[in-house]
């Protein structure tokens, strides 16, 4: 049997449920009914009015007046399924991109720890970074369209986390944990 893989692992859209969340603070920034916002969305949150220019301003008052890290519920069986492959003997290796808000590094990084450890999701590294393929995992779990490509591109194993963000993008693909978890364990097999 080969030695078990090192799994990079996003967090918002593939543990945490960070459009369920950000849906509600947007209905309150936006003062609307949370049923006028769609839950099917695009990568960048354009049918709820979301603009470029907004968006910091938003994601800004999600992070500090909502707390949108801490806050966010987990995705069905990101728990389980990584407990699983880490009692397995898989390295997770988290990696997100949370900081690309300046002046917010602390709140963002206190928030996505406090989150981990408060959900007992597993994990030997914690990586803040957006060029995702610079931390050498084997496979990598993604959902946003743009890093699953990247990744691809670069021929790197990856997942795509279903949602409605990323329903253009090819297999694999896996709707929910327990499928992410089937696949590993097939690319690990003699």
């Amino acid at each position: 049997m080969r030695q078990k893989p090192v799994i990079g692992v996003d967090l918002d859209g593939v543990c945490a449920d960070f459009y369920a969340r950000m849906r509600e603070i947007a209905a309150e920034w936006f003062e609307l009914p949370i049923g006028e916002l769609t839950p099917d969305v695009s990568y960048g949150l354009s049918e709820w009015g979301v603009t470029e220019g907004r968006y910091d301003s938003l994601h800004r008052f999600a992070l500090h007046q909502r707390d949108l890290f801490r806050t966010m519920p987990m995705i069905p069986g990101a728990r389980k399924y990584l407990r699983k492959l880490s009692d397995e003997g898989h390295h997770i290796r988290i990696i997100t991109h949370r900081l690309f808000i300046h002046y917010s590094h602390a709140s963002a990084v206190q928030q996505t720890v406090e989150w981990l450890d408060g959900h007992g999701i597993p994990y030997w590294d914690l990586c803040f970074m957006k060029e995702k393929s610079a931390v050498g995992a084997d496979i990598y779990v993604e959902d946003s369209p743009h890093n699953v490509e990247q990744l691809r591109s670069r021929g790197l194993e990856t997942i795509c986390f279903a949602n409605s963000t990323n329903a253009h993008i090819s297999s694999p693909r896996a709707e929910s944990w327990e499928e992410v978890y089937e696949m590993i364990v097939r690319s690990y097999e003699l």
